[in-house]
């Protein structure tokens, strides 16, 4: 009789703990939504799909490296030394690694949320691989023994000492969240999360979405708690009792700390607070009354919502607030551990003392070695495969260029490159003639035309050539402002020395603000043409973002750097001019100084502070300094060295003194005239009225 009950029981505990794996892997489709919920729509396709890819790639390496160093027979109490390749035909040990499998898909996910809109797939996949595989069977080792395995496995030098981690605050949660701390400090915030300019616009494509994620979440939660008791027993009530009230208690205050932090209901806080709540109550549920992990939630929601504050104001980039939730929530409640749990139930033998000690040391020790671990493999991975997306491409969104969404201008490119690998004159690209992409499309397809093409071998390589010309003439002058800029006192000329420039100017108006920018590429030709071709696409792209100057200039020189053929680079200027207050901003990379006309021909002067763009890799915006003046009717002039390095009637260089004299002859007050009559003089004193280099002229003022 005492056998059959001894089967019944074991056959009813094992159910319990294949159920609760079964809600705990519910909550893979949790994250999913959330994540996918909070991010922008050009990304959600993306996030979706990294939390489906990394639930894979956690079982297999579970199954293949981690299960054996978390739970096989100790090596000195640091790591496990067997059971890789996990297989046994004992129900209880094919159950524990069903549940533990569930675990460490958590862990790995967590990470995904954090990194979410910048980061590479396949860079992703190989974070999840040495996190899932490597450094949480690690850690878990140490502080986590199993009663299913018994005699097959020893204890880690943690749980020796009397850590307590009842169902992973500190071995699931903090260790994806050190991980993905060490990831978004290495990748850098979304190109203008932190601009003033963006304020607000960073929102998630479906908080409805999202909030549906969370209460999947909460629904798994009651597994991820009440598995880890490993049996259906008298406690198995009071933990979910416990897990329940710390979710309902963060969630209020959350919503509670939105209304004095934003003076609204803000969803993110109301997502933020259950989670938290519910992270902080792992480590604790079965060893503390239903008081005290009400005391817990609230006390987690509160570190999750002053952590978030903290990371916005040192700039670090957590889309889902996995840091604050995942980490900080995680540490407090392994740390709440040895001040509220109930000693006997813990069952270590230590003092109050002895137990915030070990949870202390436990809390260090995981933490250290999880956070310079994984930034130390991330550093050099990034080193050899950088990490991040391009800057064009984190524009575009995840969605397209990571994944093929349907987009004219990532076909276009998709187009250019697979041409440009396979020489293929057949392939053509997409074309619109309602969309800049499209533009392009139509006028390359026509020059893919003209070069496919065949008549006489003899007439084929001239023929071919001068229409790349033209067509690329016809194209480069696209990238000309044909916008109505009747609202801005701005206007400027670009007279190219050859069939194409190698600079150019453009404008981008946002409201009362326009964006500009004058810039010159090192070299003549269709190189040159090619390269300003980049950095005008570059200017577009983060002008439409409204990003900052100096960060533009950064994440220009960047882009610049990694794509550009050695030995060009570009000088410029970007700015902003307010229509409205007459303020004008602007960044001078290694250009031409900037003069800006007073009255009684004066001038002012502003020598170049900031390197070019694509010299060398920059780590920091800093570089790039910004200048900020008020024209008050005055007139701001930025040109290339084609107009201070052109000639007199002497034939010698007429240098930026004679610039000025040049802007004083010809003051108007029609930019248009202004600028006509400037390139006329310029004209008149070169050789055969031929430039000798690039003239582009830019004037802003009323």
């Amino acid at each position: 009789m005492d056998e059959a009950i001894l089967k019944i029981t074991q056959n009813i505990d094992t159910l319990w703990v294949i159920d609760c794996a079964i809600l705990v892997f519910i909550m893979q489709a949790g994250f999913m939504c959330m994540e996918s919920g909070l991010s922008r729509h050009k990304n959600s396709i993306n996030v979706a799909l990294k939390n489906a890819a990394d639930f894979g790639v956690s079982v297999v390496m579970f199954w293949t490296l981690g299960f054996g160093l978390m739970f096989g027979k100790s090596f000195n109490g640091f790591i496990g030394t067997d059971l890789f390749f996990f297989s046994t035909n004992v129900s209880q040990y094919q159950t524990y690694f069903v549940f533990q499998a569930m675990f460490v898909a958590t862990a790995a996910t967590i990470i995904s949320g954090a990194v979410a809109e910048r980061l590479k797939f396949i860079g992703y996949l190989v974070i999840t691989v040495f996190s899932t595989g490597l450094i949480y069977p690690i850690v878990g080792h140490w502080a986590w023994s199993s009663g299913y395995l018994g005699e097959a496995m020893n204890k880690g030098w943690l749980a020796n000492q009397g850590f307590v981690d009842f169902a992973g605050s500190t071995i699931v949660h903090s260790v994806g969240g050190w991980i993905a701390l060490a990831a978004v400090i290495i990748l850098g915030p979304r190109i203008g999360k932190f601009s003033e300019a963006n304020r607000g616009k960073f929102t998630g494509s479906s908080f409805p979405l999202a909030v549906l994620g969370t209460l999947i979440l909460w629904f798994g939660w009651f597994g991820f708690n009440g598995g880890s008791n490993g049996a259906m027993n008298e406690a198995v009530p009071l933990i979910l009792i416990n897990t329940f009230l710390a979710a309902a208690f963060g969630l209020l205050t959350g919503l509670v700390g939105s209304f004095l932090i934003h003076k609204k209901p803000d969803p993110f806080y109301v997502i933020l607070g259950p989670l938290a709540g519910l992270v902080s109550i792992t480590a604790a549920c079965n060893s503390v009354t239903s008081i005290l992990a009400i005391i817990i939630g609230i006390i987690g929601s509160i570190i999750a919502m002053i952590t978030t504050e903290i990371l916005n104001k040192f700039e670090i980039d957590d889309v889902v607030g996995a840091i604050p939730v995942h980490l900080a929530a995680g540490i407090w409640g392994t740390l709440a551990v040895g001040i509220f749990s109930d000693l006997e139930i813990l069952g270590t033998g230590l003092t109050r003392f002895e137990q915030i000690k070990i949870q202390l040391i436990g809390i260090l020790s995981v933490g250290l070695f999880s956070f310079v671990i994984s930034f130390i493999i991330l550093k050099i991975l990034n080193y050899f495969y950088p990490l991040r997306v391009s800057p064009l491409h984190e524009e575009l969104g995840l969605n397209i260029a990571e994944h093929g969404a349907v987009s004219v201008e990532h076909d276009l490119i998709t187009v250019l490159d697979k041409q440009s690998d396979s020489g293929d004159l057949k392939i053509r690209g997409p074309q619109d003639p309602f969309t800049a992409g499209g533009v392009i499309g139509l006028y390359y397809n026509k020059m893919m035309d003209k070069l496919e093409s065949t008549e006489a071998e003899k007439n084929k390589w001239r023929t071919r050539i001068s229409k790349e010309i033209e067509l690329a003439v016809k194209v480069q002058e696209n990238f000309i402002p044909k916008r109505n800029l009747e609202n801005y006192p701005v206007k400027g000329i670009n007279i190219p020395a050859r069939e194409v420039s190698g600079d150019f100017f453009s404008f981008y108006p946002n409201n009362e603000n326009i964006y500009f920018i004058i810039a010159d590429v090192a070299g003549k030709g269709i190189h040159a043409g090619m390269v300003m071709a980049k950095a005008s696409t570059l200017f577009e792209v983060l002008s439409q973002g409204k990003v900052d100057l100096d960060e533009m200039a950064f994440h220009m020189n960047n882009d610049l750097f990694s794509t550009k053929t050695g030995g060009m680079f570009v000088t410029g200027i970007i700015g902003n001019y307010d229509v409205i207050s007459e303020e004008i901003k602007w960044v001078n990379a290694g250009h031409q100084p900037a003069l800006i006309k007073y009255q009684k021909g004066n001038f002012e002067e502003f020598e170049s502070k900031s390197p070019p763009l694509g010299v060398i890799f920059q780590k920091n915006k800093s570089v790039y300094q910004v200048n900020k003046k008020n024209l008050n009717g005055h007139r701001f002039y930025s040109f290339t060295d084609g107009l201070s390095e052109s000639l007199d009637k002497n034939n010698e260089e007429i240098g930026i003194e004679g610039a000025k004299k040049i802007i004083n002859n010809n003051f108007n007050s029609s930019l248009t005239d202004e600028l006509d009559n400037m390139s006329k003089e310029v004209l008149s004193n070169s050789s055969k009225d031929k430039l000798d280099d690039d003239l582009t002229i830019l004037v802003i003022g009323k």
